[in-house]
């Protein structure tokens, strides 16, 4: 099954030509069944389920690309100056929420900022201490850094009533400005995209004949939304099993993971061949149970972290220790769009409406990068800043 993880790009293009063919053949000889849209089809056949196998190769395809260029603003407002930004991180031990901070931290040198970083280590009561210190500090703009606005509902009242505009990174579901919490904008990724892709993903490298285990973090709306999204795209392929879904919330990832992963491997053995978390850490909490019960780093099972992209993932995946690939979020690219975003705030102006497309990873396309960091969108937000 190791051979099936990694394909050169001539070996996928003329994969899915065949899947392509193979696909025809089946609707021609009318087996397919499912939905008449073909979103919710699903076919019985050598692979587990044919069409929808063909179509999730496909899409892993496209975002396995690494040349995509820049689609983002192209103008906006000049640099507003003298601004102070406050970024209040759900958990500074959750690899993505610091590293958007940490592109927020570089871009704000750029633009000539100040950044100041509050963890609220990942409690209810630490997030809230951490939201208050923040709105009392009468900053400029203020940043939720991957948790429910909702759970500090009285200091984001307060932020509202004193004008400080908010801008969220994975705070509510969906990408752009809300309106319920009152959010300037929402910088992430479509999580639908996220979680139909990574899903694909595993439909594609079994080729439709998968025992899966889900790992998510259901204390967090985003990430219980996500799960949910990829048990349901995973569905579409009657072959493919899903064995678990484990709720580990993130801050106890360290502690619990490894027990779950145990008693998993006990529980499922070589049914277990893929996984699909909702963030890379868990990967790298499970890693020596695996290693303890005997398992190859290359797999199976063959791990996917839908998010997010941190340079520990990269190693994994680069030196196939227990992850196989990730569908990383543009950490850096995302701080420098909470900076111009808060720049078009400052200036009256509309949020941009960027949203930054999926993209996966894997140890053949990645080329021993330690992330994901697409080209042009520094140039670009220099050049409407005037810097």
């Amino acid at each position: 099954m190791h051979r099936k993880r990694k394909a050169a790009p001539g070996v996928l293009k003329a994969a899915s030509a065949a899947a392509a063919l193979l696909v025809a053949a089946v609707v021609l000889t009318g087996c397919e069944r499912g939905s008449s849209n073909g979103q919710g089809d699903s076919t019985s056949g050598p692979n587990g389920c044919p069409a929808v196998h063909a179509r999730a190769q496909a899409a892993v395809s496209r975002a396995e690309r690494s040349d995509v260029p820049w689609h983002g603003p192209a103008d906006g407002p000049a640099a507003v100056s003298g601004k102070n930004v406050v970024y209040v991180a759900q958990t500074m031990t959750n690899p993505g929420v610091a590293g958007a901070a940490e592109g927020v931290r570089d871009a704000a040198r750029v633009i000539g900022w100040n950044v100041r970083v509050i963890d609220g280590g990942g409690t209810p009561a630490g997030i809230q201490a951490a939201m208050s210190e923040a709105v009392a500090l009468k900053p400029s703009g203020i940043v939720i850094g991957g948790f429910d606005p909702n759970s500090t509902s009285q200091q984001v009242a307060r932020a509202n009533a004193a004008g400080i505009p908010l801008i969220g990174w994975h705070a509510v579901a969906a990408p752009g400005p809300s309106r319920r919490p009152a959010l300037f904008t929402n910088v992430t990724t479509r999580v639908e995209d996220v979680a139909r892709v990574s899903a694909q993903w595993v439909i594609s490298q079994s080729r439709g004949d998968a025992g899966v285990v889900i790992f998510t973090d259901a204390s967090i709306p985003f990430a219980r939304h996500k799960s949910e999204l990829i048990r349901k795209e995973l569905a579409t392929c009657a072959g493919v099993e899903l064995l678990a879904y484990e709720n580990i919330p993130i801050p106890d990832a360290s502690s619990r993971t490894p027990r779950e992963v145990s008693s998993l491997l006990s529980r499922f053995q070589d049914r277990w061949t893929h996984s699909v978390a909702i963030n890379d850490l868990y990967f790298a909490d499970a890693a020596p149970a695996f290693r303890a019960a005997g398992r190859k780093g290359a797999g199976p099972p063959f791990n996917i972290g839908a998010g997010d992209g941190d340079p520990s993932a990269f190693q994994r995946i680069n030196s196939e220790q227990y992850q196989a690939a990730t569908v990383p979020e543009p950490l850096s690219l995302q701080g420098w769009q909470i900076i111009d975003e808060f720049n078009r705030a400052f200036a009256g102006r509309p949020a941009s409406g960027y949203v930054a497309p999926v993209h996966i990873s894997t140890a053949d396309n990645s080329d021993g990068a330690s992330t994901w960091d697409p080209s042009g969108y520094r140039e670009a937000y220099r050049e409407i800043w005037g810097k």
